[in-house]
C-alpha cells in the first residue's frame, strides 16, 4: 500500500510539473482554451493525469477464488438424488 502511495504521489507531482510547463511554453494566448487558458487548471489536468498514469501501474489485486462447491446440505441432497 505505501509503495504504491508513493508512485500515485510521485506520478501527482510529475503531471502537476508537466502541465505548468505546458501552460508555460505552449498554453493557450487567445484565452478560449479551457484547459490551458491558466495556469492552474493546465496544472491541476496534469496533477490528475500524473496520478491516474502513475497509479495505472499497480499491483494487480489477487482474483478471488470462486468455490464451486456446494453447502453441505446441498451436497448431501445431491448424492442422494444421483443414487
Amino acid at each position: 500500500m505505501k509503495n504504491n502511495l508513493k508512485w500515485t504521489i510521485v506520478g501527482v507531482l510529475l503531471g502537476a510539473g508537466a502541465g505548468f510547463l505546458y501552460w508555460n511554453f505552449i498554453g493557450c494566448s487567445s484565452g478560449s482554451c479551457m484547459i490551458t487558458s491558466v495556469w492552474y487548471r493546465s496544472t491541476l489536468y496534469g496533477a490528475l493525469m500524473g496520478g491516474l498514469f502513475a497509479n495505472s501501474f499497480g499491483k494487480p489485486k489477487p482474483k478471488s477464488v470462486e468455490l464451486n462447491s456446494l453447502h453441505p446440505d446441498e451436497s448431501k441432497l445431491n448424492s442422494e438424488k444421483k443414487n
